[in-house]
């Protein structure tokens, strides 16, 4: 088993971090948090225009027709510069979705336009301040006509359709609603990174078309988070090492009483925690990407360890990135805040840490019966 990348996918990694840094991502999401803009439109165009958008399409709805390690890299890559960007709610969760199980027509109808940027989409589940399950879906579809509502809705605003997650008398169904139809009203959320804005959506006696089927709905959103799950921790781990690399050349350049704060052991400590956790989380995220790349039955125990594992890694190197620039680390013109808030938005955006524990206890206890 041969859990590295190809040269291929580690000249794609290289090649988009040369152009995140090159277009000065980080900066665009300082400027997004500034301005109160949602995104960042001139960077979606241009990631548009490389193709990003279309890596997982197939190469008749004009896509690129590769696989989930391309998009993998391209996800690491784009932690580590947090780009301000709708790529995680359109690409990750939205594609897929249609990609999986749209019907024939639907595809040929979205996928092109997801390529050239005419579309952008996003996933709505969440309705309560709990972890969402298909016995709390309270949003109705009868008919193909939607009515209620969804928080914490990714890009939204940006998004020109959504996947809604909704109950149906038969059980749980997924259905594509398009956002500019009469009777859905968008609010802003307020979150702690408002460059991925968050939204609520209210859908009443909304127009919609049916995502695989009326029944087994439910079953097929827990598929789209498994996969998404992989790509999202690698956008950790992304991101954790950039704070990582921070901490490092900071540790290097500051001095104390005469010699660089590297040299202490306080820092030194901090710094080898930091590496530790995110040496786990990526061994995790490659086997998890190995998983999803051959659709192995382990996937929902790589993907729900690779979570985990990343989750932890971000929210430990976020924190001490903050620490190892001592006082600084707190201030607005220090960059360490924008890791540590994308690292508590990463942490809740498809479920808390504790739902994905309780998720790979479930997974692990399921495998051992089988």
């Amino acid at each position: 088993m041969n859990l590295d990348f190809s040269d291929d996918q580690k000249f794609l990694k290289e090649e988009a971090k040369k152009f995140l840094e090159k277009e000065n991502a980080l900066a665009r999401n300082r400027t997004v948090l500034e301005s109160g803009s949602k995104t960042d439109d001139e960077l979606w165009k241009k990631i548009v225009d490389l193709g990003w958008t279309g890596i997982r399409i197939p190469e008749q709805y004009d896509g690129l027709g590769l696989g989930h390690l391309e998009l993998c890299v391209i996800a690491e890559e784009l932690g580590r510069y947090l780009a301000p960007v709708p790529f995680s709610s359109s690409v990750y969760l939205f594609t897929e979705a249609i990609i999986n199980y749209a019907s024939d027509d639907i595809k040929q109808k979205i996928l092109p336009k997801l390529v050239s940027g005419e579309v952008v989409g996003t996933l709505a589940v969440t309705e309560a301040l709990m972890a969402p399950n298909k016995d709390n879906i309270s949003t109705n579809c009868e008919n193909g006509i939607i009515n209620g509502a969804k928080i914490a809705v990714p890009d939204a605003e940006i998004a020109t359709h959504v996947v809604v997650v909704t109950k149906t008398n038969k059980g749980t169904s997924l259905q594509l609603v398009d956002l500019s139809s009469s009777g859905v009203s968008i609010e802003h959320q307020e979150n702690i990174d408002e460059s991925r804005g968050h939204f609520s959506i209210t859908f009443e006696n909304v127009e919609s078309e049916l995502i695989g089927d009326e029944v087994g709905g439910w079953d097929l959103y827990e598929s789209i988070i498994n996969q998404a799950a992989v790509l999202f921790s690698y956008e950790q781990i992304g991101g954790s090492q950039a704070a990582l690399d921070m901490a490092i050349n900071y540790a290097q350049e500051r001095y104390a009483f005469g010699r660089p704060i590297g040299s202490f052991q306080a820092i030194k400590h901090k710094l080898a925690d930091m590496y530790i956790a995110i040496t786990l989380a990526k061994s995790n995220c490659y086997y998890a990407a190995w998983a999803l790349s051959t659709n192995s039955a382990d996937l929902p125990t790589a993907s729900a360890t690779a979570r985990v594992s990343s989750t932890k890694a971000f929210q430990l190197c976020s924190k001490e990135n903050i620490q190892t620039h001592g006082g600084n680390g707190f201030t607005w013109e220090y960059d360490c805040h924008l890791f540590y808030r994308r690292s508590k938005l990463l942490s809740l955006n498809i479920g808390s840490l504790s739902n994905w524990k309780e998720k790979l206890v479930t997974s692990l206890e399921q495998s051992n019966i089988n």
